[in-house]
């Protein structure tokens, strides 16, 4: 096979290049002030090309917000897939908190429609956080909750979420004031180390 023909396989379709651009321009900007035709613009095609891979700006927001969530969901699944220890939630959320940090979209396109809306936005958030809100099913008798019989459940997953999100959309903010690149591996070391000693507390806290 020649070089050619391989590139050509490895090529984004035209459907993946949309949702790229649709997805940064989402993030940076809102739903509401996103524009089908700035999107056609950063992808490099005209805009009634858009409409032979969606019918409209809500179906290219929702087909955005599925990718997302089919990435950002895997770990929580892959969690559930056995016996649930300290040790493999303390993995997990570091798989989160990566995550994040190599890609920051969710977190903003969140903090956008939680300031000014967007479709679907109640189905967003049900879908990626209710699984982390209620008391879960027993695996192999252990459970995922923190917080089980107390009640907190809810406002602890809030609380890491802002502690996970809220840093890739203001951390930027204090880069001067942090003296480094906040999306630095050094950084990002420092944010898991912090997130694991407030984790190991909270582990503490349900042996207590």
């Amino acid at each position: 096979m020649d070089s050619q023909a391989v590139s050509a396989e490895q090529a984004p379709s035209t459907a993946e290049r949309i949702l790229d651009a649709a997805e940064d321009l989402f993030a940076e900007k809102g739903y509401s002030a996103t524009s089908l035709g700035e999107v056609a613009d950063r992808v490099g095609i005209r805009s009634p090309s858009l409409y032979n891979h969606f019918k409209n700006k809500e179906a290219l927001y929702e087909a955005v917000l599925e990718r997302l969530l089919a990435d950002f969901s895997a770990p929580l699944s892959e969690l559930e897939g056995g016996q649930v220890t300290n040790e493999r939630i303390i993995f997990w959320l570091e798989t989160i908190v990566r995550q994040h940090h190599a890609n920051p979209n969710l977190a903003r396109l969140l903090q956008h429609a939680a300031l000014s809306g967007g479709p679907h936005t109640n189905a967003l958030i049900d879908r990626l956080f209710r699984p982390m809100f209620e008391p879960r099913a027993e695996i192999e008798g252990q459970s995922i909750s923190l917080f089980e019989n107390t009640g907190l459940q809810p406002w602890a997953v809030m609380a890491f979420n802002n502690l996970v999100m809220s840093y890739v959309t203001m951390a930027p903010m204090y880069r001067d004031l942090l003296g480094q690149d906040p999306f630095s591996e050094e950084a990002l070391e420092k944010q898991l180390a912090l997130i694991k000693t407030l984790l190991k507390a909270v582990f503490e806290y349900k042996g207590s």
